[in-house]
């Protein structure tokens, strides 16, 4: 494939894990979900490929001297599952019509509902025309971009794909001491509820965090454990494979941060989650004993407690829920970027953006004074 604008001959490999970690991990930078050890992980432990319905193809962008310029991580998608940005009722739509939706082209982390760059390295532009002929060449439905960074909003806008936007929770450090301080910035009430959830989840039970090659055996056991009861729960099938699990610490490191909930020296409940270069990212939660607001406890304050004592900015804390904001999670907008090459598909996809843009409009006016923090000069 060449960019018609550059001449830049693009490619697409068979796998991340296919490529060099260094070639790679020098475009994406510090993203733990774009990195070679993450992506590579997915494939291995069978996660991605082969019967998951994502078939990894990279996208790659070689300088005139051969060299990995650009890359972005691509899959051929046999379904929509595992994107957390839902065009079910697109691909209703398309298949009524006659076509087939699947497969697409999808541009993402898989799994991962965690805004970052897609377009890694320095031709974001050769990167998406060869997203676009992939599918033209293909008689593919459409390719999508999902979690985009804020900055590639404009280059995916320069070729006309379409923007949709999606509301998302994330915690923010403003200079806090320690948990008390940020519960300082609350008001009154809220400060009291908070304390009263922490009391109650954290009676009787014991808390240890583990990072990394320290995640022993078991305590990789319980988080199994975990996973597959949430997943089964939310999902109907989980997504990730116990290899995935099995070889997490080691691939990531210390990037790799995990809560548990003990009762009487046994995990009842644990809380996953990546640290990347300034945030925490909470990833999967579960539990084989229901304890009154321990979910919130490992998920939400754990995290806000650890990103202060380590200096960290922000937690973002996964899709959806409207009730992080009582908690101190503010809303905020995350985009996705999608190419339909039949006009008239893409025109009616166009309109229902366009609408959903409005009320996500108004749902965040009306999100951000619902939240906790005090106004000046309230108690």
């Amino acid at each position: 494939m060449a960019d018609r604008d550059s001449e830049i001959i693009a490619r697409i490999a068979p796998s991340v894990g296919s490529i060099p970690a260094a070639e790679w991990d020098a475009l994406a930078g510090h993203d733990p979900f774009t990195s070679h050890a993450f992506l590579t992980l997915l494939e291995e432990s069978g996660s991605v490929g082969r019967h998951s319905g994502w078939s990894p193809a990279p996208l790659l962008v070689d300088d005139e001297d051969g060299k990995l310029a650009a890359a972005a991580p691509a899959y051929l998608k046999a379904h929509s599952q595992g994107e957390y940005v839902f065009d079910h009722g697109w691909a209703e739509a398309w298949q009524r019509a006659g076509g087939d939706y699947y497969p697409k082209l999808q541009i993402a982390a898989p799994f991962t509902p965690v805004p970052g760059r897609r377009l890694l390295g320095t031709r974001p532009q050769a990167l998406i025309a060869a997203a676009e002929s992939v599918v033209v060449q293909n008689g593919l439905s459409s390719a999508h971009a999902t979690f985009i960074a804020d900055e590639e909003v404009a280059e995916f806008e320069a070729r006309r794909w379409l923007i949709r936007d999606g509301i998302q929770y994330h915690w923010f450090n403003r200079g806090y001491d320690d948990f008390d301080g940020f519960l300082a910035a609350l008001a009154s009430r809220k400060r009291k509820a908070i304390r009263k959830e922490r009391a109650a989840a954290r009676d009787g039970l014991e808390f240890v965090q583990l990072r990394g090659t320290g995640i022993g055996s078991g305590a990789w056991d319980a988080m199994w454990r975990f996973y597959l009861d949430t997943g089964s729960r939310k999902w109907g099938q989980p997504y990730l494979t116990r290899a995935f699990f099995d070889g997490l610490g080691e691939a990531l490191g210390d990037a790799v941060l995990l809560f548990l909930a003990l009762r009487d020296g046994r995990p009842i409940a644990g809380a996953l989650n990546l640290v990347g270069e300034d945030t925490i990212y909470g990833r999967y939660w579960g539990c084989t004993e229901e304890v009154p607001f321990l979910h919130f406890e490992l998920s939400y304050y754990q995290a806000i407690e650890w990103a202060i004592a380590n200096g960290l900015s922000s937690v973002q804390a996964g899709a959806q829920g409207e009730h992080k904001l009582a908690r101190g999670y503010e809303p905020v907008v995350t985009r996705s970027a999608h190419y339909l090459p039949d006009p008239n598909f893409r025109t009616a996809v166009a309109n229902f953006v366009a609408g959903e843009r409005r009320a996500i409009a108004r749902e965040l006016e009306t999100m951000r004074a619902m939240l906790p923090y005090r106004r000046s000069g309230s108690e």
